[in-house]
Formats: C-alpha cells, structure tokens, sequence
C-alpha cells in the first residue's frame, strides 16, 4: 500500500478542528459523481451535501431509521429501494459503484474488517470510500479512559457504538491503494465521542 498520509494517531501534533471536520464532509461529499453507495444512511443526513446529479444507493438495517430515510431520499429525487442489510453483507455485484460513504458507522458494525472488505469489493477499480467517524482518544488521557468506561453502555443503548475503536487501524489494514486521514477534535474538555477522522480511501 502507498500514499497513506496521518493514518496514525498524530502524536504532539495539534488536531484540527471541528469548523474543519464539516467544511471537509461538505467538500468531499460534494466532489462525489456517479453512482454512490451510503452504507448505514440513517435518516439521509447527507443529502444537503450530496450533489444533485449522483445515483445514490442507500444500505440501512434499522427499520426506523430506513422508514424516514426513503422519506428524505425522495425529498432529494432519489426514489431507489433502500438495501436493508448491514454493511458486512452488501448485496451489490463486484466493482458495481464510484464511491462508497460511511459517516459515523464504523464505530457500530459488528465487524469493521468485514465491512471494510465488503467496500473494496464493490467499489469499481479507482473508486473513492468516504469516511467520517468518531475513534478511540489516547489511551493514556481522561477521554480514553472514560470511552473504555462507557462503552458497555453505549454499545447497548447508543446502536452497538463502541467509542473505543481504533478505525483508523482498520482503514489502514484494508488493503486501499491510497489512504488520506485526517484528524480533528472538538478541543478542551471530556467527551466520549472524540476525536474524529475525516478522509478518502482508493480502491
């Protein structure tokens, strides 16, 4: 693998900052083209940010959240049947899509390599994965230590989110052409849900 740039936690580097994070989603996302795979949509918060001329397909197992994320699909023109499956299955044939979005789900799936392998699989050759997702903080810091705490409880009661994962350890090991991670963080405080990584991934 090459290309890989700040994959690693950046040890005595600043991180950047939230204001950062959503200008980078807004970007991204908007610089996407053809047909684009959102695993685990939700309720379709991106869609103010997805350009008007994709073909979007959505993968969402939660019931609930599939029932009004077909609602805001359509509000946005896309009248595609939503997969309901998890993303460690995509039943999508081999280099079927341009890009592949994840935005706060791999904290959540049950197994994240899989998941990742199920991405390579689809995505056509050169294609774009997406990702937006909160990680694990430094072990040895008060966030760290609160996220290994709580994450019985959120796993539970948050959709089997698990604070405490190294993502970017995945990402790294998928097997991606090219990696580009960056780093961001809401700043002082003791959060659970910080920091996040923002990047692309090439198939």
């Amino acid at each position: 693998m090459s290309g890989v740039v700040d994959v690693d936690r950046p040890d005595g580097r600043a991180y950047a900052d939230m204001s950062t994070y959503f200008r980078a989603k807004d970007s991204l996302l908007g610089a996407l083209s053809g047909r684009v795979l959102e695993i685990g949509a939700g309720a379709g918060a991106n869609f103010g940010r997805f350009p008007a001329g994709i073909e979007w397909v959505g993968l969402e197992p939660d019931p609930r959240r599939r029932r009004r994320l077909a609602r805001t699909a359509a509000e946005h023109g896309h009248h595609h049947r939503i997969i309901p499956t998890g993303a460690e299955h995509v039943p999508l044939p081999d280099d079927s899509v341009d890009a592949v979005v994840a935005t706060i789900v791999l904290c959540s799936v049950a197994d994240p390599r899989r998941v990742l392998s199920e991405v390579r699989r689809v995505l056509r050759p050169g294609g774009t994965f997406v990702y937006f997702e909160h990680v694990a903080a430094p072990a040895d810091t008060w966030s760290g230590r609160l996220q290994r705490a709580v994450a019985p409880l959120t796993r539970r009661w948050d959709g089997g989110c698990r604070p405490d994962r190294q993502t970017w350890r995945d990402i790294r090991a998928a097997g991606f052409r090219e990696v580009d991670l960056r780093w961001f963080a809401w700043g002082k405080g003791l959060r659970v849900y910080d920091p996040y990584i923002a990047g692309t991934a090439r198939g």
